[in-house]
Parts: structure tokens; sequence; C-alpha cells
């Protein structure tokens, strides 16, 4: 019998992550059934001992989350340029010669869902919000945006670090007050980064013929202003788009094993949610 592989998310809090879900749907679907995915509640001071401690024979890699992205990195023999570019890992592969590279899925992961809809070029764009997704959504429309990105901000300091990152990712970011964010429904492309809540106030404003919406959250879901763009017929995105395509690119990576069962894992993180 094969000798037993694991992987597993980290991330604070992490009880309620679709990782295990997702991932161990696609171990079942690829009949890897000596292959085990966990979750551990790991917060920045506990994740180098953690890491220290895993046997690299028995551990094929890690999926992180919040707040360890960028904790990892100085742990890590080397990172893609991919992660180097929005300085984040979500992605950990141990090496048969026990080197850690890092990577990040999330960037892929979002394009990916996009060309999904169809969704390959678009002339202009808006992120809602400053944080590490939206650095994320910078690196992506990197990739797809022809034009100008407008990120929707509180305060100079998150405006001057959106500006940063889009002179680092080779895009042009123009800063807005997230005072004037219902501004930002008119784009053909609008990138929700922003935490449960924090764009609630915009349903109302959702224009009668808007382009595509990536809310990047999925519980709740439908957030309002999903629901609220979902009732023009406009195509919506949700974090679970997000969140299986870049888990297809982790199990490839840990397992080796491609293409990753996509549908299989959407189904989990469907069934996952509705149970909740």
């Amino acid at each position: 019998m094969p000798r037993e592989r694991r992987a597993a998310v980290l991330g604070s809090p992490i009880a309620h992550s679709l990782s295990p879900a997702l991932h161990r749907a696609a171990y079942a679907a690829l009949g890897l059934d000596h292959w085990r995915y966990d979750r551990f509640e790991v917060d920045e001071a506990a994740l180098p001992g953690f890491i220290a401690g895993l046997d690299p024979a028995e551990w094929a890699g890690l999926s992180l989350t919040m707040p360890l992205k960028r904790a990892v990195i100085p742990l890590l023999d080397e990172i893609t340029d991919t992660a180097a570019s929005v300085e984040a890992v979500n992605t950990v592969v141990f090496g048969a010669d026990g080197r850690r590279r890092g990577d990040n899925t999330d960037i892929p992961g979002m394009l990916a869902a996009l060309r999904e809809r169809g969704i390959d070029s678009v002339p202009s764009a808006a992120v809602l919000g400053a944080g590490a997704t939206a650095s994320s959504a910078l690196a992506a429309l990197a990739r797809i945006c022809t034009g100008e990105v407008t990120a929707y901000v509180r305060g100079p300091a998150r405006a001057a670090e959106m500006r940063q990152w889009g002179e680092r990712l080779g895009i042009t970011v123009r800063t807005a007050d997230w005072a004037d964010a219902a501004k930002a429904l008119s784009e053909p492309l609008v990138i929700a980064t922003t935490p449960a809540g924090a764009a609630d106030h915009l349903a109302p404003a959702v224009p009668p013929t808007p382009g595509v919406l990536f809310d990047v959250l999925y519980n709740p879901w439908p957030t309002p202003l999903a629901a609220a763009w979902t009732a023009t017929a406009a195509p919506v995105l949700s974090g679970l788009d997000l969140l299986v395509h870049q888990a297809v690119l982790q199990v490839e990576q840990h397992t080796t094993h491609t293409p990753a069962p996509l549908a299989a894992m959407r189904a989990a993180g469907e069934a996952a949610l509705a149970s909740r």
C-alpha cells in the first residue's frame, strides 16, 4: 500500500475554510486513497515551528490563508515570480529534496474563473478595497485590462499603497475615495475585495445594465451587492469561483495529477456551503 501523503490548509481563524472539502473531493475523484487533507489553526508566531516539524517524505504541501501569506516567505527556499509580484504565498510545495517552494495560485485562479465566463480582456476595471486580495486582483488585471484601473479605498495611505502596487505590476491605477465607490459600478469589470458587509450599501446603486461583478466573498452568499447585480441578469462571480480555481492549481502542484477535477471540487464546495 502506498505511503500516506498529506497536505493541509493553515490560517487563523481557519474553522470556516472550505479547502478541506475541495481537496478531499479532488483526491476521491483522482483515486488518491492514500492522500489526506486537514486544516490547522496556525498564527504567525506558530508558523515557523509548524513548518519545521513537517516531514517532506510525508507532506506534499500546504495551502495558506490569512495572516500567513506574507509571514511564510522567509521560511521558504524559493518563491515563484507570481508570488513575488504581490509578496504573497498561498501555496507551498515540498520537493523530494526537502526544498520548500512558494507560489500564489490566487492570481491565475482569478484569471481562470474569469476565462470560464468568457472574460479574457477588459478596457477598464474597478477594484473595491485595498487589502491583500486587492493586490492579487491588480496582478490579474495587469494581464487582461488594456486601460486604467480605478481603486476605491479609504484614506491616503491605502491610496498610495494601491498606486505603488500598480507601478510594480505595470498597470495604471487611479485611486478614488471610498465615499464615491458607487461610481465603480459602471465599469466593465468590478472586483470587490472588501470584507463582509463593507459594500452592502452599494446594492441600490447597481446600474440597469452593469458589466461583470467578481465579489470575492462566498459566505454569506449572495451578498446584497451580488444579489442586486444578479437581478439585472448580468454576470456575477463569487469567492467560491476563485476558491475552486485556485484550489485546482494547488491540487495539481501537490499531487502532480493534471488536470485536477474542477467539476467535482466545485460540487463539493457548493455542498459544503449549502450545509452551513
